[in-house]
């Protein structure tokens, strides 16, 4: 009997519990489970529902520690309201759709959203929805600590760096990394390696991350590089990155060994600047000892310079250092310095030569170097000899001057030296070839140079004379005279006669028209020559009227021509008579061609002759 009662009530139960589902169920909210914006900008939580009653009120809730407060409501067919004093007031509206808005949102609006829909009888329902900011944190900053240098070797650990990034939403993280490698993230101090990490929440909601990494570095860490990332989130499930800048420590470790080398690249010679440079594997670097040959020299930190140095600063060099952090280890080097040098030239005879034109005349040049060297004689950039000996058999006027020894070392580059000796060529003047001169016309003025050879400096005298200046070119003595050029210099040119002490020579220049050029065809006679300006000139007046002459000549000759036709065809009424006084030449006829030229402009045009001087 008891099970009978026990199962009714269970049935009963069952029953109530089932009709106050389908009462519950009645009211359906749906929502975005999450809802994802930038800081600054404006959210939407869109809320939908399905319910029976017509009389519904929808209202926004935000939860904060368990605790709901309302933030904006409406009612069907009603007012759309926010509520007042709660963090969105303000910012916050609920559309028709349900929908709710927020503008400007900031980091403290991450909270948990509830939309409630009343529907009365017909029942209540909600749904939540996350609201999730993002703001992107500054590019992390990495700084060294202010203290001194980071020994190598100590038993505790020391502070590498310190990495900052700023302003970042969700809390971002910091990773570091070493020679581009990530460290795993230790806190345990203990370690040898480990950061201490520090959260900072401003005023507005975004976070400050600070990361401090700790390692008991060993002389292998002297070049590695250190960077660390700040890692965040984006919406979409995003996670981007921003690295900072590298750095390097300021480790101290001790010396194992010195180097000592020389910073010229170049073979050195006499007058060079020489750099030597002493340094150890060690830092900081230790004190620096220089010695050559044994001697104590002084230097500056790890450099030993010498200045204009000379064959005698060559020897050998030696560099000590002392650390006392390894006083074990052997911390010294040498260099065998090596100053290449040549011999200043010696050239004989070294006083300069005087000889007579036609002479022998010779040098000879040495010199010693530290290395094979060569020795040649130049005049001007043309090389004479090779071998130290200058030898010159005939001397003439062209072999005056300066001339150059030089000697070289090949492999040295800019090591050189030089002497030189001066040749003078006495004798006779020898005046060159002399050039014409021409004129437009008699009567102008005319320049004529004369240059000669000859030492000494000839002297010089014109037939016939004008204004004369005198100047030296190279080897040569020029005379310039300015006179006219009359009929008499035109017929017998001027004379320069050149003199001093060893003799005379003299050349005669001549002086002629200049000849005009022109290329036009009707500006050749019939002999081919072309005509002279001058001519063209004379005859300008007269060359219509030849040309007429010869038209009527043509003509001329046609009338006879005609004449002699129809005679022989017996048209004419001639009588013998007639015949006989043509054929004796007897016959006067009424017509006379005459034909005059002038004949000294023909033949001033033809022979290209100058007209006489009383024309």
């Amino acid at each position: 009997m008891d099970r009978i009662r026990f199962g009714r009530t269970s049935l009963l139960c069952t029953l109530l519990l089932w009709a106050f589902q389908v009462c519950s169920g009645s009211v359906t909210v749906e929502v975005t489970p999450k809802v994802e914006v930038m800081k600054g900008e404006t959210a939407k939580l869109p809320c939908t529902h399905t319910v029976a009653s017509s009389t519904i009120i929808v209202e926004w809730f935000i939860e904060e520690q368990g605790t709901r407060t309302r933030v904006a409501f409406h009612s069907q067919g009603g007012e759309r309201l926010s509520d007042d004093g709660t963090p969105l007031s303000g910012r916050v509206t609920i559309g028709e759709d349900s929908t709710l808005t927020i503008t400007s949102v900031q980091p403290s609006d991450e909270l948990k959203f509830l939309c409630q829909v009343n529907a009365g009888s017909a029942g209540v329902g909600e749904a939540a929805t996350m609201l999730q900011v993002f703001f992107a944190p500054e590019k992390p900053e990495l700084t060294r600590p202010s203290s001194q240098a980071i020994s190598a070797g100590e038993s505790t650990s020391s502070e590498i760096g310190a990495c900052v990034t700023k302003n970042g939403h969700p809390q971002p993280r910091i990773i570091w990394f070493k020679d581009g490698q990530p460290l795993p993230e230790v806190k345990d101090r203990k370690e040898k390696t480990y950061m201490i990490p520090s959260v900072v929440k401003e005023a507005s909601g975004l976070f400050t991350i600070k990361s401090s990494l700790y390692m008991q570095p060993t002389k292998a860490d002297k070049d590695s590089v250190f960077q660390c990332i700040v890692e965040y989130s984006m919406p979409g499930d995003q996670n981007k990155q921003k690295k900072s800048d590298t750095i390097t420590i300021n480790l101290n470790y001790p010396s194992e060994k010195a180097t000592f080398s020389l910073l010229n690249t170049d073979p050195i010679k006499e007058g060079d600047t020489v750099t030597m440079k002493c340094e150890t594997d060690g830092n900081p670097q230790p004190e620096f000892d220089f010695t050559k040959d044994g001697g104590v020299i002084s230097g500056v930190g790890g450099l030993l310079t010498l200045k204009s140095v000379k064959r005698t600063d060559g020897g050998e060099y030696m560099c000590r250092a002392t650390d006392f952090d390894n006083l074990d280890a052997d911390l010294s080097g040498t260099i065998a310095l090596t100053v290449n040098y040549i011999d200043p030239v010696s050239v004989t005879p070294a006083q300069p030569q005087v000889v007579m034109l036609g002479d022998k005349v010779e040098w000879q040049c040495k010199t010693k170097a530290s290395a094979k060297h060569t020795v040649q004689w130049k005049k001007g950039s043309e090389v004479l000899s090779q071998d130290g000996t200058l030898s010159i058999q005939t001397v003439s006027y062209d072999h005056a001057g300066e001339y150059m020894c030089v000697g070289a070392v090949p492999s040295v580059s800019g090591l050189t030296a030089e002497a030189s000796v001066n040749l003078t060529v006495k004798g006779k003047p020898m005046i060159e070839t002399p050039a014409v001169g021409e004129v437009g016309k008699e009567g102008e003025m005319v320049t004529l140079k004369c240059a000669a050879h000859g030492f000494p400096s000839p002297q010089f005298v014109w037939k016939p004379s004008g204004k004369e200046s005198v100047s030296v070119e190279g080897s040569k003595v020029v005379s310039t005279v300015i006179l006219q050029a009359t009929a008499e210099v035109m017929k017998d040119g001027v004379t320069c006669e050149a003199s001093n002490e060893h003799g005379t020579d003299s050349k005669t220049f001549m002086v002629s028209l200049k000849r005009a050029i022109d290329n036009s065809a009707d500006r050749v006679l019939l002999s081919g020559n072309p005509v002279l300006t001058s001519a063209d000139k004379q005859q300008g007046g007269s060359s219509g009227v030849v040309i007429a002459v010869v038209v009527c000549v043509l003509l001329l000759l046609l009338l006879v021509a005609l004449i002699y036709f129809l005679n022989k065809k017996s048209k004419l009424p001639c009588g013998k008579k007639d015949k006989k006084e043509v054929a004796s030449g007897e016959v006067n006829n009424d017509i006379v061609v005459e034909m005059k030229t002038d004949k000294a402009n023909e033949e001033a045009g033809l022979l290209n002759k100058r007209p006489s001087t009383e024309q």
